[in-house]
């Protein structure tokens, strides 16, 4: 058990620091009939299968493909309701696609998804980046405009009542070319109830509020300054509680008086974490066990995993559990590195978690970037498992066909940067050697390959199946095999915005 250490400030949030570097993986799964493992370390892709093609057959574990949609690639975010899909867009990329926007997929028949439309609005077309999402409770969809790593003005959300035929609820205000709303944004979100929807900058960590009570006419009711960097956030059921990511951990803001609609909404920050083990913390998941309050999060660089907060303080909250596989750890960033080096800046980093209720979740379902879409058992916190995991078939040398793929276009460059992190610490702790960080791919510091695909988008839980998009491989309907997961019956796929 992990505790922050920090000397409360007088008048201001405690602000809390850790430099201990998880140094433990979760058990591996045990990998039933059918399965085509993977052939070295938990989650590693190793340089000889890059290069002699084995990686492009793919790897799975208790975990098999039913049925696909590629077209031009998954973008980076993508979303799911009911029997239907929503792939995100990539600026400009998607326009060479055959049907530009965001592609709505029928999955009725998970192995033969349907395009039944594409969604062409400003804030569609332009790049949805990380704020394609969907609140179910009112059968919304909506995004923003993020033509490259930031945005700013457009904003469109659509009635899914028919999912597989959206209906565009606000052609004026965020629609209309000329009636921009006044939001940066970058990720974005739904309040649990769905009258919220918040625009998250990521530089500077601007926040916006929008009313979507009637959306119509949705209109920013609040708007705040966190700090140099922002991220993507996770909501507490109630609305009540942010747990809104930064740079380098995360803050914990209350901002009840604006899911009350305070008329002048007062946020109070109530703490802030901070870490060295990983770095641009992504989102996070709130959950409860046994009726405590807890969440999940995970960063998005750094080798840092999944963390589990325990927050039944959420002035001194605590880190009780971490998740990561073999090739994140310590003693393994030097073939970590030898392994993504000709692969583009990402190597193996979870990106979005998704859990299959908030309410004592059982499984938790990962996309981890060139490691694929993982599933833990997380019934038991103190014993959390790896129960399966699908990596899918590298697209090796399609990178000028896969227009709407983030790890595309990122193939410009094939250094993994984002493990400078953990092999500074590393080195650090004597843990590094630099032969074994040396291999056959090791010179190709531009043009990566693809020899992975990325995976960043919320694996969503539909029963014993998982639906997603890799960056490469486009829309996945994945089948949970060999009685590895039972879905609870209350299931309620959840990734916390």
């Amino acid at each position: 058990m992990l505790l922050f250490a920090g000397v409360p400030p007088a008048t201001a949030a405690e602000t809390f620091t850790s430099f201990e570097v998880g140094t433990t993986a979760v058990g591996r799964a045990d990998c039933g009939p059918g399965s085509l493992p993977e052939s070295g370390l938990q989650g590693d892709v190793p340089a000889e299968d890059r290069l002699s093609g084995r990686s492009t057959a793919g790897y799975r574990c208790n975990m098999s493909l039913l049925g696909g949609h590629q077209e031009r690639g998954g973008a980076i975010v993508s979303a799911t309701y009911d029997h239907c899909s929503y792939t995100g867009t990539l600026f400009p990329g998607n326009f060479l696609a055959p049907s530009p926007g965001v592609q709505v997929l029928d999955v009725s028949d998970p192995r033969n998804p349907v395009p039944t439309a594409s969604l062409t609005e400003p804030a569609m077309v332009t790049g949805t980046w990380e704020t394609l999402k969907v609140n179910k409770a009112r059968k919304l969809l909506a995004a923003t405009s993020v033509p490259a790593v930031q945005g700013v003005g457009y904003f469109s959300i659509y009635d899914i009542s028919d999912c597989a035929h959206p209906r565009l609820l606000n052609p004026g205000p965020g629609t209309d070319p000329l009636q921009p709303l006044p939001i940066l944004s970058h990720e974005g979100g739904f309040s649990p109830d769905g009258n919220t929807y918040w625009a998250s900058g990521v530089a500077p960590g601007f926040v916006s509020a929008i009313d979507v009570r009637d959306p119509s006419r949705p209109r920013v009711i609040w708007q705040g300054l966190h700090g140099l960097s922002g991220h993507g956030f996770g909501i507490t059921p109630d609305g009540n509680q942010m747990y809104l990511s930064n740079i380098g951990g995360l803050s914990i803001f209350d901002i009840s008086a604006i899911q009350r609609r305070d008329p002048n909404p007062v946020v109070p920050q109530l703490s802030t974490y901070l870490w060295t083990d990983g770095h641009f913390n992504q989102h996070s998941i709130p959950v409860t066990y046994a009726g405590k309050p807890f969440f999940y999060t995970v960063d998005e660089a750094g080798s840092g995993g999944v963390k589990l907060f325990d927050v039944a303080d959420p002035t001194r909250a605590r880190v009780v559990q971490k998740i990561k596989l073999e090739v994140n750890l310590p003693e393994n960033i030097d073939s970590n590195i030898r392994s993504a080096s000709g692969g583009s800046v990402f190597a193996y980093e979870a990106h979005y978690c998704t859990v299959d209720r908030p309410a004592d979740p059982t499984a938790l379902a990962c996309s981890w970037f060139s490691a694929g879409i993982r599933v833990f058992d997380i019934r038991d916190p103190a014993n959390i498992h790896e129960i399966a995991y699908y990596n899918p078939p590298a697209q090796t040398g399609k990178n000028l066909q896969l227009t709407n793929s983030a790890h595309a276009v990122a193939s410009i460059a094939g250094v993994p940067l984002f493990d400078f992190l953990p092999m500074v610490q590393a080195i650090g702790a004597g843990k590094f050697d630099p032969a074994q960080a040396l291999g056959p791919r090791t010179g190709q510091v531009a043009l990566g390959d693809l020899s992975t695909d990325w995976c960043s988008a919320p694996p969503n839980f539909h029963g014993s199946q998982i639906w997603t998009t890799c960056n490469d491989n486009g829309f996945l309907a994945l089948q949970l095999d060999n009685g590895v997961y039972q879905p609870p019956a209350d299931q309620d796929s959840t990734i916390g915005s």
